[in-house]
């Protein structure tokens, strides 16, 4: 029997690391989808009515299959590019769904037009138009959500809270968009009312356009809440909760310069 060689023991620890990080990927689930259920619980609502958007955004195509042995099948990213790339690499599993939780620039609705199976930041009819133009080339529609900045942060996408109705009645021009609801990203705040505030905001523009809307759209989407509010958010009427790190952990970004 031959020794193990330094190259032997460099993979040996790889393959430890990765049964560890699959182990820990699958418990981190397992521990968001019972704060989801307490959530919902404290809430009077069925937990059955949020799903879990796991948001693979910077994570390995390996941690997405991990999640998907848990009994994932959508996840959430935001670079066209990135998701494009995991896309193709896990194209052999397919009932994989792809979400672009992101800000969408128009020369990238090329790509989105071929894999995505849903955008939840759309803010712009010029934007719109050209991912109707796309999907028609393609012979593929696309559920969109519509992105409200219900912060009034001027660093954030999104429509404000008052133009979000004249907004959908427009999108009605374009036949390959499915509107099913608003999403947002609230206010990173350590104060729970400044990001409750935000919340019920949305439960405004909702009940505002389930009201007023546009007959054919759906509005029963609420995207809101991530890793560090999304128990708030559930109490304010969220349908999807979009966690990452609670998830998968800390991201690690490429260093700049």
């Amino acid at each position: 029997m031959h020794p193990a060689t330094g190259e032997d023991q460099r993979l040996a620890a790889e393959q430890l690391w990765l049964a560890r990080d699959m182990t820990q990927i699958a418990a981190n689930l397992a521990t968001v989808r019972a704060r989801i259920a307490a959530a919902c619980q404290r809430a009077g609502r069925d937990p059955e009515s949020v799903e879990l958007l796991p948001v693979s955004k910077t994570r390995p195509a390996s941690d997405v299959l991990t999640a998907h042995a848990a009994g994932y099948r959508r996840f959430g990213e935001n670079k066209v590019q990135e998701a494009e790339a995991k896309a193709s690499e896990l194209a052999h599993v397919a009932d994989l769904e792809w979400v672009m939780i992101g800000h969408l620039q128009s020369n990238k609705a090329k790509q989105v037009a071929r894999f995505a199976s849903e955008f939840q930041a759309l803010d712009s009819l010029a934007l719109a138009a050209e991912l109707d133009r796309r999907l028609q080339a393609e012979g593929r529609q696309l559920d969109v959500l519509i992105q409200v900045n219900s912060s009034a942060e001027d660093s954030k996408f999104g429509l404000p809270p008052e133009e979000t109705l004249p907004f959908a009645a427009a999108l009605t021009s374009f036949d390959a968009l499915r509107v099913r609801g608003l999403m947002t990203l609230a206010l990173p705040s350590p104060v729970e009312d400044q990001v409750r505030a935000c919340f019920v905001r949305m439960q405004q523009v909702q009940a505002l356009l389930r009201d007023q809307g546009v007959e054919g759209q759906s509005y029963d989407e609420l995207s809101m809440g991530m890793s560090g509010d999304f128990e708030l958010a559930i109490q304010h009427g969220a349908t999807v909760v979009r966690i990452g790190t609670a998830i998968f952990g800390q991201r690690s970004y490429p260093a700049v310069g």
